[in-house]
């Protein structure tokens, strides 16, 4: 363990002597100078130190430092130690043994110092009040003991996607009139190792992080691996809207949600996609939106590119999520059939889309076919249609759209066609496909339908007005 020793002031003036037998504010250190911030630790309640006077035992003693800061010595009696430095608190007790003892050496130690209150705010998980213990150990410059800057996030739950860790602000009392203010750039300290802007804190510091005044996909996924982001294990809400499979709010969690597993990673935009069912076949991903709220409710919007993710293996548009954060799809004015292939088989595509094909195909029914399956397709994949009774020139389409309401629409086939909006489009999940008779089918079934034994019951005038009224439709 450090000590400090200090010899007392011989003093021979009584006057002079109760002069200084108790300090003043004025023997607290001055502020820092405006590029750091003073680093000695200053006594108050809760404090464990121990005095010690050369050759007198029976003065010297363990004492802990109640809230009010003054402690009670042998023969001097109340004696103020709140918000003095280890050396202040030392002149003083051997100004005041000076009154009775010459030349006392005093020394003082810090045995065990009080948990610090520090209080965080901004862009960080849980804002708040925290208590920060100290390590284990003594001396009369702890510092090394000190929690940290980065610790003090980590407590707090880790620093938030919206932080800008260039201007952490660190406030810090002198005195009861003094405060000083510093601006700390953890960027440096991740990028270079600055141990400068890794500082040591004091009880009663304040820390505000403030917000970035844009989303930085470059610098998200860098600042999420340092030990004082959110922890990827920490679930966070999002919202999910436009072209998803199930649009709405989802707890995102690190890792792949793909078919109830979840491996190692962070909670980004394709898990998000990924637990919304993923992308529909006409979605947009160059155009995906990002919504972001700070913590004082200002509104921050990126643009997020997958096919760049895709194509040029640009990771950052993968952006890590935060709580809150609200992803829009847009639908794609127009479809590159070149596309289809690699969005149908990216992560956060569907694995198959489920329709349905009804009336004059050869297997009519439900389907499970993969997303980059146009009509066509879906009619061929239902056996194609029936020969001599399916309305092969058109087929309609009904469609559940995901805000609710159903589009019906008649599609003219062509089977040489391509992907095409118009005559051949990518089919959609849940979709109805509805193949209808030929002309000749439906003559066919009312003529059966006449003259079968229970119509004919009827009589004979029935038949040829039923004749009549079909060919009239046939000639239609």
């Amino acid at each position: 363990m450090k000590w400090l020793t200090l010899p007392a002031l011989q003093l021979p003036l009584l006057a002079l002597v109760l002069t200084l037998s108790y300090p003043q504010t004025n023997l607290a250190q001055s502020p820092a100078p405006a590029t750091s911030i003073n680093t000695d630790y200053y006594l108050g309640g809760g404090d464990n130190i121990r005095i010690d006077i050369y050759d007198l035992p029976q003065l010297s003693g363990e004492y802990q430092i109640p809230a009010g800061g003054a402690i009670q010595i042998p023969i001097i009696g109340s004696i103020p130690l709140q918000g003095l430095t280890l050396e202040q608190a030392a002149q003083v007790i051997s100004r005041a043994y000076g009154r009775v003892v010459k030349r006392p050496l005093v020394t003082i130690s810090l045995q065990a110092a009080r948990p610090l209150n520090i209080w965080l705010s901004g862009e960080i998980s849980r804002p708040g009040s925290y208590l920060l213990p100290l390590a284990n150990g003594g001396g009369n410059r702890p510092s090394v003991q000190f929690p940290t800057l980065p610790q003090a996030l980590e407590k707090a739950g880790g620093i938030r996607a919206s932080a800008d860790i260039r201007r952490v602000i660190v406030r810090r009392r002198l005195t009861a009139n003094k405060e000083i203010t510093i601006t700390y750039n953890l960027w440096d300290y991740l990028q270079t190792g600055q141990t400068s802007q890794d500082i040591t804190l004091r009880d009663g510091d304040q820390i505000l992080v403030p917000p970035q005044e844009t989303i930085n996909l470059a610098e998200t996924s860098q600042l999420s691996e340092s030990n004082f982001s959110i922890p990827a294990e920490q679930p966070r809400t999002v919202s999910v809207f436009g072209e998803v499979k199930r649009p709405g709010r989802y707890v995102a969690i690190g890792g792949d949600t793909q078919n109830g597993q979840r491996s190692n990673g962070q909670p980004t935009i394709i898990r998000a996609l990924q637990l919304a069912g993923g992308i529909t076949s006409i979605a947009d991903i160059r155009q995906i939106q990002l919504q972001r709220y700070t913590r004082s409710g200002k509104q921050q919007i990126r643009t997020i590119n997958l096919w760049q993710y895709l194509q040029e293996q640009d990771t950052s548009q993968d952006t890590i999520l935060q709580e809150g954060d609200i992803i829009f799809v847009p639908t794609a004015t127009a479809i590159d059939p070149g596309e289809v292939s690699v969005l149908t088989t990216a992560s956060f595509a569907p694995g198959t889309v489920q329709v349905s094909v009804i009336g004059e195909v050869n297997t009519p029914g439900g389907l499970k076919l993969p997303p980059n399956t146009t009509l066509n397709q879906a009619i061929m994949s239902a056996g194609g249609f029936r020969q001599n009774r399916a309305n092969s020139r058109y087929v309609e389409l009904i469609r559940l759209n995901p805000n609710g309401t159903i589009s019906r629409s008649q599609v003219a086939i062509n089977l040489n066609q391509g992907i095409d909006a118009q005559s051949n489009p990518l089919i959609q999940d849940n979709d109805i496909i509805i193949v209808a008779r030929s002309r000749t089918a439906i003559l066919a079934d009312n003529i059966n339908t006449v003259l079968s034994p229970v119509n004919n019951i009827i009589g004979g005038i029935l038949v040829p007005t039923r004749l009549i009224e079909l060919l009239r439709l046939f000639g239609n």
